[in-house]
């Protein structure tokens, strides 16, 4: 039975290649803990349709079962395929094209299988041994158990997926799937196949992997899963289990928040409240704004414009971060126990009328936890994460954007005026009342969207990405032999590139002040700043390998010593 399970720490990789020609090289262009009791994942409902039919999936041609071995090195049968390659090294790499067609041998013994299962609306008929593979080369996200091999039946046609790394060759192994968290360009598969896409699921932080924020990076692959609206298989929403998790009634109502700022808290009767960071903590009771943050010295620099605004309003801080006070019970502050949606650390949260709720990276459409857990208790965010995060929000009064201050002050002076006028205060929301909420925008993507978050009768997103590639590979499988069929009156498919807008995220800038001002040894400039513009030349060195037909990984370093020398005599 296909039944998506989510891995500890989250999601997968894209696609890549071009029909004919030279590979198109872009223009060069300018990691969690305890937050909210843990920093931690979300999303991928539970699912999968049910298994139909009793036919197991095979590699080879003989029957219910696995013969040969993997073909290696540059034996292996030629392909009677005659498709264009979706992926095309630079002229005089013909090699890689011979290669590209190898591996007709089958695949190695005994491959573990599961039942397969049809999807509604699907008419391939196809046996299992002529059917398309592909491959989730960071098998960790493989959403099928038992075994790694099941046969998916998607909307337009079937496949088999695997996690068996040992097809990677193999003539019928069309597309790679990659976790953009895990990939490595020091240990990218080569040499890259003209006949195989590569696939890119990375519905995680920027930070995880700034190769993939680069065009020579991004350009690697041919289909996108990322939190980008514009990547193939768009994710943005990954962290919204629905709008009613939005409209969700306040637990408390305003005027006992209003008590707790007064009342000091029973855990803390007979204590001192220390003061630690100028504004932030003390007083006798909870402060206007929450803070609470375990993954300190990130890409954002979120700390360091906390630190800054704790100077003109109070600020409760709990985790490792800038922790000026203590979660209320030991079960909270043991980030084992305490989850982001802990019923008790979410009771907690609710008593605050702020929450600062700040993103570890910055990138337009990623969203996480920290924007909608804040809306689902009914506080307000004071956000800071992607540019662009207006577009989603249920209406055009539901949060307060950091960057729409000229300073900490003057935001801090904002939220003074808020916090001593209920009115003004509640107008942020409104979005909770019935027919609140008014983003038509937001409401349609919730409304196409096909996968479920914590949602067992809907499917996981990596089996919704999953038939995509499925689906678009048995396309090009199509156009393929229309081509070969009609001597060349139809077209062969187009090259298909992911484009920087699928998943592309600027450079780490200071929380506050300019990066001039921050000294030398500063531990976020000389960490991000570096991993950054490593990560461009790692891109370059990768795509240069693949231009040359490399197959030995241990080149890589040699490539980038190339790079780096290239970029010292422009320089």
């Amino acid at each position: 039975m296909a039944f998506p399970r989510r891995p500890l720490g989250a999601t997968l990789a894209l696609l890549l290649g071009s029909c004919f020609g030279a590979w198109p090289v872009a223009a060069r262009q300018e990691r969690p803990g305890l937050e909210g009791g843990l920093e931690g994942k979300g999303g991928g409902g539970g699912g999968g349709r049910r298994p139909e039919g009793n036919e197991p999936p095979v590699w080879g041609d003989e029957g219910g079962g696995v013969s040969g071995e993997l073909p290696e090195g540059d034996s292996g049968e030629a392909s009677s395929s005659s498709s264009s390659p979706f992926f095309q090294p630079a002229a005089g790499n013909a090699g890689l094209g011979m290669m590209g067609m190898m591996g007709m041998a089958s695949v190695g013994a005994s491959a573990s299988v599961s039942p397969s299962f049809r999807g509604p609306g699907n008419r391939d008929r196809r046996p299992n041994q002529e059917l398309p593979i592909v491959l989730w080369w960071s098998g960790s996200l493989f959403p099928h158990f038992p075994g790694e091999t099941e046969r998916i039946d998607c909307r337009r046609g079937s496949c088999l997926s695997t996690k068996n790394r040992r097809v990677r060759l193999h003539r019928r192994t069309r597309a790679l799937l990659f976790y953009g968290t895990d990939f490595r360009a020091y240990e990218a598969p080569l040499p890259r196949l003209p006949h195989q896409a590569w696939a890119l699921f990375h519905e995680e932080s920027p930070m995880n992997n700034y190769l993939l924020s680069h065009p020579p990076g991004i350009a690697l692959f041919n289909y996108t899963a990322t939190f980008r609206r514009e990547s193939d298989y768009p994710l943005s929403l990954q962290w919204l289990p629905g709008l009613d998790y939005l409209r969700r009634p306040p637990p408390f109502s305003l005027a006992q928040k209003d008590r707790w700022r007064t009342t000091r808290r029973p855990e803390e009767e007979g204590k001192e409240v220390e003061d630690e960071e100028g504004g932030g903590g003390g007083g006798p009771g909870l402060a206007p704004v929450l803070y609470v943050q375990s993954h300190c010295d990130v890409p954002s620099d979120r700390d360091r414009y906390v630190r800054e605004l704790m100077k003109y309003i109070q600020v409760d801080s709990y985790g490792k971060c800038m922790n000026n006070r203590e979660l209320p019970s030991m079960r909270l502050r043991d980030t084992s126990t305490a989850t982001t949606e802990d019923s008790e650390f979410m009771t907690f949260i609710s008593k605050y009328k702020f929450h600062l709720a700040m993103e570890n990276a910055i990138c337009h459409d990623y969203m996480t936890e920290k924007l909608w857990r804040p809306m689902h208790v009914g506080a307000v965010p004071i956000y800071r994460g992607s540019p662009s995060v207006r577009d989603w929000m249920p209406d055009n009064h539901s949060i307060i954007l950091i960057d729409d201050f000229g300073s900490p002050k003057e935001l801090a002076e904002y939220i003074d005026f808020l916090d001593k006028n209920p009115d003004e205060y509640l107008k942020y929301l409104a979005y909770k009342k019935p027919g609140g909420i008014t983003n038509q925008f937001l409401l349609h993507n919730m409304e196409r969207r096909e996968w479920g978050v914590n949602d067992m009768t809907l499917p996981n997103y990596l089996n919704g990405f999953e038939c995509f590639v499925c689906d678009r590979e048995n396309d090009r499988i199509n156009a393929e032999k229309d081509h070969k069929k009609t001597r060349g009156k139809l077209p062969a498919p187009e090259p298909r590139i992911a484009q920087f807008t699928h998943m592309g995220c600027p450079p780490p800038a200071p929380g506050y002040g300019n990066i001039e001002d921050i000294p030398a040894g500063d531990s976020w400039k000389e960490m991000w700043l570096q991993d950054y513009w490593q990560s461009l030349d790692q891109g370059e060195a990768l795509t240069a390998m693949i231009h040359h037909n490399e197959s030995h990984q241990g080149k890589f370093w040699d490539y980038m010593h190339k790079v780096f020398l290239k970029r010292t005599q422009q320089n």
